[in-house]
């Protein structure tokens, strides 16, 4: 990727599922054994390319996982989730609440979008708020690489928007499945580590 290739005012930076209840230790996976490998490594790779971006122009958006209460104020949580995180409980992902929240080193984002799915696409207002600020370019990063980031990439090219891959800004709960994921996406989008663009952004200074 070159200065050419990328127009910073129309770029976004996607932050997927950098929430507390992710990296918190009381958090809701931490506190049930699931911890993505460095963690404080990746939070400050993104945040590196999130303070480049808000120098030249461009957006900062956060895609949250949302569990909305129900009217007994348990989570209303998809099928699928609850059979393979059978932990998750009330209070976790509540809008509003700590661990909803993006972590700190991260924010203020420009926009917060709360997602219930895999992809920051699904059912959001993700594509009406990229489309209202003219952005063209989307800079994937956040959590889990072989899930919510993959599905999001995916999305975003079927949406039209050029979309790139931090390569050291996402991470899984393993390596390999980090790395095969890498594997397969580099067939369809351009991937570039968090330094590499973060370095491309600072010429736009």
């Amino acid at each position: 990727m070159t200065p050419q290739d990328l127009h910073p005012k129309q770029t976004a930076l996607l932050l997927v599922d950098m929430q507390n209840d992710f990296f918190f230790k009381k958090g809701a996976y931490p506190r049930n054994g699931l911890h993505v490998p460095d963690s404080a490594g990746l939070i400050r790779r993104l945040a590196t390319v999130a303070h480049s971006l808000r120098r030249a122009n461009g957006l900062i958006i956060s895609a949250q996982f949302t569990l909305l209460p129900g009217k007994d104020g348990e989570p209303l949580i998809p099928e699928g989730l609850k059979k393979a995180r059978p932990f998750i409980t009330k209070g976790d992902f509540c809008p509003g609440d700590f661990g909803h929240r993006l972590v700190e080193e991260l924010a203020p984002a420009d926009f917060t979008v709360d997602k219930i799915s895999f992809s920051a696409f699904y059912q959001t207002f993700l594509d009406f708020i990229l489309r209202k600020q003219h952005i063209r370019t989307l800079l994937i990063g956040g959590i889990v690489t072989n899930s919510g980031v993959a599905a999001t990439l995916r999305d975003g090219l079927s949406h039209g928007y050029e979309v790139v891959l931090l390569t050291d800004g996402c991470a899984a709960f393993s390596e390999e499945a980090h790395q095969d994921t890498l594997q397969s996406l580099r067939h369809v989008a351009p991937l570039i580590s968090c330094d590499a663009m973060a370095d491309l952004l600072d010429t736009y200074k």
